[in-house]
């Protein structure tokens, strides 16, 4: 049986990138510092404090992420109404980022989501975000979405098995079974 798509003559992994190496560590530690830094103030300032802490960003959280997304559906009802595109940027993605970082327990997160609610680090953060993809893109080699879906299909089959049977017209090799019927391919 075959599967239409040929096997490279090499079984070798691809390379990991550095993201895919480090974030499962990056990770690991920026829970480890944020249950250390919850247990240190809750040493100092007691549980009821730290609960109150997590509940008060959970709540802002979900205020900012309200705003954000209201403030991002008006935009597009707008732009609709008015027959343009919607406003680039608008800081929407960004508040919306922070409000989930504020929703996620831990003190960590919440600094930086409150930092993300601020207008100079978003529009810092959102220059930087658009260089480095303006850079990313002009590293990439041309071509369409198009080209890069047929690709990842080349080289990553989807699994669907063709049944089929080979037939050889060159006579039986050292090995092979006697010609003769044989019965269907089943599952």
């Amino acid at each position: 049986m075959t599967t239409g798509a040929q096997t490279p003559p090499y079984t070798a992994r691809p390379r990991r990138s550095r993201l895919g190496r480090y974030l499962p560590l990056g990770v690991a530690v920026w829970l480890v510092l944020e249950i250390w830094l919850l247990t240190v103030v809750a040493g100092a300032a007691g549980g009821m404090t730290v609960f109150l802490l997590l509940v008060a960003g959970f709540v802002a959280g979900s205020v900012v992420i309200k705003r954000a997304g209201r403030r991002a559906f008006q935009s597009l009802n707008e732009a609709v109404r008015g027959g343009g595109s919607p406003a680039r940027g608008g800081g929407n993605g960004l508040m919306m980022l922070g409000g989930l970082l504020l929703m996620i327990p831990g003190l960590v997160s919440d600094a930086l989501g409150l930092l993300l609610l601020l207008p100079p680090v978003q529009k810092a953060v959102s220059r930087l975000a658009e260089r480095t993809l303006d850079r990313k893109l002009r590293a990439a080699g041309p071509g369409t979405l198009g080209n890069a879906f047929q690709q990842a299909r080349m080289h990553r089959p989807d699994g669907k098995v063709v049944q089929g049977e080979v037939i050889r017209t060159d006579g039986p090799g050292p090995g092979d079974e006697p010609a003769g019927e044989r019965p269907p391919l089943t599952r």
